[in-house]
This record gives structure tokens, sequence and C-alpha cells, in this order.
């Protein structure tokens, strides 16, 4: 956890540096300079965010591996809880507009921090994980990079693909109207993600801990159900989301053309939002299983290869529009779902833990302390892993 705060923190330097001329660089790939500027505006006030959110993060994932859920559900409520109000008093009462808002997604950024650390610190849940931090967490760095760069990748190609309709939004006649329209339903859709989010996290977590124990079955049951629960979920928020169509536009604007406009979207948006649903939790079992190299090659073909290439022919050459675009990437999301369901149906549960790869840590303390040798192989015994031990312990 120290070391993926650290390196996390570090990423996020250049990335600032990035988001304080945002304005600019909008407007150099011609983006129009009433939207470049205040999206800029925006995003400098997210900057504090940004750092927060490193640390978020790598606390969440060390809760979530130790089946610690109710600390961040908790949290969560309060920081919301916390949220709106303030988000309230500096857009309006102070008078800040929208700039009020992202300041009020940073301070509640790191009031959630606050609330995780102080139960890490102080929660006897933690008492057999807590440590403090030494400069053990720089050494780590590299192991933790093989496993965070493809796994941030194969998230990353996805989400660029969206943002990139943004950017190609503004490029369309009316670029005002065509940016609020697939601004509105890509939020909506990253606010839906929220729920296939979680599952795929669980799913992660869940498929991780059986294969590590060697339970093969335990893995395969624990997709079964993550994908049965994902499958009930999309089919539910899609079904609502197309029903109060006419409604969605008008949550976020009061421009009739705006709301009339999101509402011919809703149709193509609910096939992002079942897609995106099962890719969500597919992703979530491609890294539990430590695909993360595999994930990052179906997201780069299914989105830059297939996605954007056809949202450029029918937004642009087409003349679709908004549309268009969005269709390209549909196209992209259904592939990527496609080929992870493959993968995932696919799998030889019982191969995956045979070629599942033991940590350094316990091995090199076996090796170097009888005692803990004679431990070990009574645990290892007691699961079926005597043949592992012999073969790595001697």
């Amino acid at each position: 956890m120290y070391t993926a705060i650290v390196t996390l923190l570090v990423a996020c330097v250049p990335l600032s540096l990035l988001w304080a001329f945002m304005g600019n660089l909008l407007v150099l790939i011609g983006q129009d300079p009433l939207i470049a500027h205040g999206a800029g505006r925006y995003i400098v006030w997210l900057i504090p965010g940004l750092f927060a959110n490193a640390v978020i993060q790598p606390i969440t994932k060390f809760l979530q591996s130790q089946s610690l859920i109710m600390p961040l559900l908790l949290s969560s409520v309060v920081t919301l809880a916390l949220h709106v109000p303030l988000c309230w008093v500096m857009v309006f009462r102070a008078g800040m507009g929208y700039t009020g808002a992202a300041l009020a997604i940073s301070v509640s950024y790191w009031l959630n921090v606050a609330m995780l650390v102080a139960y890490i610190a102080m929660s006897s849940s933690c008492k057999e994980t807590r440590t403090p931090p030494t400069i053990k967490a720089f050494r780590g760095v590299g192991v933790f990079l093989r496993l965070a760069l493809p796994s941030a990748l194969m998230i990353c190609l996805e989400w660029w693909s969206f943002e990139l309709l943004i950017l190609m939004s503004g490029l369309l006649p009316n670029p005002e109207l065509q940016t609020s329209v697939l601004s509105i339903c890509l939020t909506s859709v990253t606010l839906l993600f929220t729920i296939p989010s979680g599952l795929g996290a669980a799913g992660s977590t869940r498929v991780a801990n059986e294969l590590g124990a060697g339970n093969p079955e335990g893995a395969r049951s624990a997709v079964r159900v993550v994908m049965s629960v994902a499958v009930t979920e999309a089919v539910v928020v899609s079904g609502s989301l197309l029903l109060s169509r006419r409604l969605l536009g008008r949550a976020y604007s009061s421009e009739e053309e705006v709301a009339s406009a999101v509402a011919v979207m809703v149709p193509l948006v609910c096939i992002t939002v079942v897609t995106d649903g099962l890719q969500g939790v597919l992703s979530g079992v491609a890294r539990g299983c430590g695909w993360q190299h595999v994930g990052a090659y179906v997201n780069l073909g299914s989105f830059y290869l297939l996605g954007i290439p056809m949202a450029m022919l029918l937004g642009f050459v087409l003349k679709m529009g908004e549309k268009g675009l969005w269709i390209g990437v549909v196209c992209g999301s259904i592939s990527q779902t496609t080929l992870l369901s493959a993968i995932t149906f696919f799998t030889d549960w019982q191969k995956m833990v045979c070629s599942s790869e033991p940590t350094v840590t316990p091995i090199k303390i076996i090796r170097e302390n009888e005692q803990s040798k004679e431990l070990f192989r009574s645990v290892a015994q007691s699961y079926g892993l005597s043949h592992f031990l012999h073969y790595h312990a001697g």
C-alpha cells in the first residue's frame, strides 16, 4: 500500500502540471475557446483532489483485500452527506460557480482520506496489517509497476476512448450543444458504472483469494455469482434509464434543446450501460487472475482499432454527428465485452491454480528461518500444498 501511495503521488506531479495548462492545450487542438477556458479553470481546482485520489485508491484496495468493506461504505456515505451541502455552499453561497463544485470535490476526497487513515490507525481490524511506513516502500516500486501499468492501461484505454468523444464533439457544428449532450451521456454512464465497478472489485478479490487458496471451484463459483448479479443489474438499470429517457436531460440542463437531444441518445446509452456493466465485472475477474496485460490488449484492439475509427467514420464522414460518435464507441464496447467473455468462459481454472506464482516474501522467510519453515509446512499441508512447499523450500 505504501509503495502504491508513493508511486501514485509522484505520478500526480506531471499530471497536475498538465492539468494546470489544460485550458490552453484544449485551444491548441482546436476546441472552442470559451469551452476550453471554462474546462481549464474547472480542472485546476480538481488538482488537490488528484493527490487525494492517489491516496484513496491504495487504501481502498488495502481494505478490500482484507474484506473490510463496511468502513469503505461508511466513509463514502459520510463523505457524500458532507459533500452535497459543501458543494451547494461553494457553488451558490460563495458564488464560485462550477469552480466551487470542483473545489468541493477536492475537499471531499481529502475528508474521505482522513476518515480511512483514522480507521486504519485506530481499528483493531487492522491490528495485524497495520505498520508504519519505512524505506521499503521505495524498494517495491518495480514490482508494483509491473502489475500497475498494464492494469492502468487496461482501464485508461477504455475511458480515454469515451473522453475522446467529448474532444471530437467539439469539432462538430454547434459544438456547445454537441459537447453538452455527450458530456451528459458520459457523466450518466460514469455514474451508473459505479455499481458494476463495485461488483468487479468484489469479483476480483474473491477470485484472487480462491486462486491463492488453491480452490479452482471456488474461483469458478465466484465468477458465476458475480456475472449473474451483473446481468441482473444491467437489465434493471438500462431498462429504468430507457423508461426515464425524457427526464435524464432535464436533470442536467433546463435547455429544452439539450434535454431533447439527450433523450434521442438514451437508447444508445442503455446499450453502453449493459456492455459497460458486464465488462466492468469481467475486467475485475481479469485483474483477480493477473490478466492485466491481456485486458490491455483487448481494450487496445476493441477501442482503437475498431471503436474510434468507426466513430470518426460515422460522426464526420457519414455526417451522423454525436450519434455516430457514440455508435462507434458502442461497437468497441461490444467487441471488448465479447472478447473478455470468451476468455473467461474458456478459462481452465484448475490450470490457473497450478500456474499461480507465490509471492517471494513467504518463501524467503521459510528458507531463512527453520522454525517458520515448520510452521508454514503444517499450514500448507492443511491446504493440500505440501507438493508446492517441497519444491520451493526443500
